[in-house]
C-alpha cells in the first residue's frame, strides 16, 4: 500500500522547511525512503511480482543519486538525514 498523504505531509514538516517545500533534496529522500520500505515489506509477501520490485530498483536509485548529491554538497546534513531515517551506508 503507498504511503498517506498525512505521513507525506508529516515527512514534507519534518525535513522540509515549510509545509509546501516538497522539491527540498532531504524531503525527497526521506518519503523515497517510506516508498521504499513500503515496497520491500510487500515484496515480502508477493515475491514473483517483478513490476513492483522493478519499481523499487528505481526508486533506490533515485534515491542513491539523491543521497549523492546531497554528500557532496553538505556533508552534515547527509549524515544527520542518514542517522535519522536509518539507512544503510
Amino acid at each position: 500500500m503507498a504511503i498517506t498523504k498525512e505521513d507525506r505531509q508529516k515527512r514534507i514538516k519534518e525535513f522540509g522547511k515549510n509545509e509546501k517545500d516538497t522539491g527540498n533534496t532531504k524531503v525527497q529522500i526521506a518519503i523515497l525512503t517510506d516508498e521504499i520500505n513500503d515496497l520491500t515489506e510487500h515484496l515480502k509477501v508477493h515475491i514473483h511480482d517483478f513490476h513492483s520490485k522493478r519499481g523499487l530498483l528505481m526508486k533506490v536509485g533515485k534515491r542513491r543519486k539523491l543521497l549523492d548529491y546531497l554528500k557532496k554538497n553538505d556533508v552534515v546534513a547527509y549524515r544527520e538525514l542518514i542517522k535519522k531515517l536509518n539507512i544503510r551506508k
